[in-house]
C-alpha cells in the first residue's frame, strides 16, 4: 500500500485504555477522574476531538501499570460515542458511552495530547455469502434460546427481554452478549471475529456455558469490578 492510501485508510482518534472490552451496540458507563481524561470529555464536548467519537481497547494483563505501546493492548478495540454527560463540582466527569464500530490500532501516540492517541484502521464484519442464507435461521433461534437460558438463570424476569425480531445475525451476537456478564477475554474473542455466523454460534456457546454455571452454583453473577470502578487506579489511564 503506497503513503497515499495508507493514509485514507487509517484515522487518529483518541484512545481510552481499560480493563474491560466495549461491543459494538453496547452502552459503557464511565466514571472519569484522571486530569487527562476529563480533558478528553471537555474536548469531545467542544468539538476539538470531532464526532464525539473515541476509541477503547481493553489492557492486556493488570502488570502493565501505564500504556505506552501497541503491545500493552489487545489489538482490535471499540469506537466510544459520547452520549450524556455530567460535569460534577471538583471537576470529574459521569459519561455514558456507546459501543459503535471496531478498529485495529497500529501505533500509541503518548506526547500528542493529554490522553492517548491512536493511528487506527476500521475494521468491519465479512459479508455473508448466499449460500450462508440457510444457517443463520438456526443459528438465530439457537442463540437467542442460550440467550433465554442465561437470562432466567442470573436475572430476574421483569429486568430482561428478547431482542427484537429481524435484527442481523451480527448485530444480535453482540446484542446477546452485551446483555450477559462474559469474562473479558470472551467478550474480546466476540470483538475480534469477523464472520457474524460464527460469531453467532459462539456467544450461543459462551451464554450456554454461563448458564450451566450459574444453574450448578445456584447463584447470580455479581457485576464485573470494571463495571464498579472504572474511575480508578485500576482503569490505568
Amino acid at each position: 500500500m503506497d503513503a497515499e492510501r495508507q493514509e485514507r485508510a487509517t484515522e487518529t482518534i483518541p484512545l481510552f485504555p481499560l480493563q474491560t472490552v466495549l461491543l459494538p451496540g453496547a452502552t459503557l458507563p464511565l466514571h472519569l477522574f484522571e486530569p487527562r481524561y476529563r480533558q478528553l470529555v471537555v474536548d469531545l464536548l467542544t468539538g476539538a476531538v470531532p464526532d464525539r467519537r473515541f476509541g477503547i481497547v481493553a489492557i492486556r494483563t493488570s502488570a502493565v501499570r501505564e500504556v505506552e505501546h501497541v503491545e500493552h493492548v489487545h489489538g482490535i478495540g471499540c469506537a466510544a460515542l459520547l452520549g450524556e454527560s455530567e460535569r460534577l463540582p471538583d471537576g470529574r466527569f459521569d459519561i455514558v458511552t456507546r459501543g459503535e464500530r471496531r478498529f485495529r490500532v497500529l501505533e500509541i501516540h503518548v506526547s500528542r495530547a493529554p490522553y492517548l492517541v491512536g493511528r487506527i484502521e476500521w475494521v468491519d464484519d465479512a459479508p455473508l455469502p448466499p449460500a450462508a442464507a440457510h444457517a443463520v435461521h438456526g443459528l438465530r433461534r439457537a442463540a437467542l434460546a442460550a440467550h433465554t437460558a442465561y437470562c432466567e438463570a442470573a436475572w430476574h424476569r421483569d429486568t430482561w427481554a428478547a431482542p427484537e425480531p429481524g435484527i442481523e445475525p451480527g448485530a444480535l451476537s453482540y446484542l446477546l452478549a452485551a446483555d450477559c456478564l462474559l469474562p473479558l477475554a470472551d467478550r474480546q474473542e466476540l470483538l475480534e471475529e469477523t464472520h457474524p455466523l460464527r460469531r453467532l454460534r459462539m456467544v450461543s456457546r459462551m451464554l450456554r456455558r454461563e448458564a450451566g454455571f450459574l444453574s450448578k452454583l445456584r447463584a447470580v453473577p455479581a457485576p464485573p469490578p470494571e463495571l464498579i470502578q472504572l474511575g480508578l487506579p485500576a482503569s490505568l489511564n
